[in-house]
């Protein structure tokens, strides 16, 4: 799978953009990131861990605890290919609307 089919795939789960939101803030160990979700640990682990694969996050253990971020390169990837798609997108709706007499 392309890293832009993970990434969106990634997105397409609420829990995991509720994950990215709360990552927003700044970095979190995974016991208090997982508090809010009304889920079992190995559940939310495998949320994690479609992010991280999607390369939308990045974990590291220190001492006991697991620590996670946001990964920048991830997210960037994906506003990079929103950005490039919304300008096609504009340039036809532009040469649509002169055509139609519209613009």
């Amino acid at each position: 799978m392309s890293d832009l089919n993970k990434i969106f795939h990634a997105l397409a789960d609420p829990t995991r953009r509720a994950i990215l939101d709360r990552l927003s803030h700044g970095p979190m160990p995974v016991t208090s990131l997982s508090h809010p979700f009304k889920m079992a640990l190995p559940s939310f682990l495998k949320h994690l861990s479609v992010l991280e694969d999607a390369g939308l996050i990045e974990t590291r253990k220190e001492g006991r605890k697991r620590w996670c971020a946001l990964s920048m390169e991830g997210v960037g990837v994906g506003a990079d290919w929103l950005a490039e798609a919304r300008e096609v997108w504009e340039k036809r709706l532009d040469r649509f609307a002169e055509m139609t007499g519209e613009g």
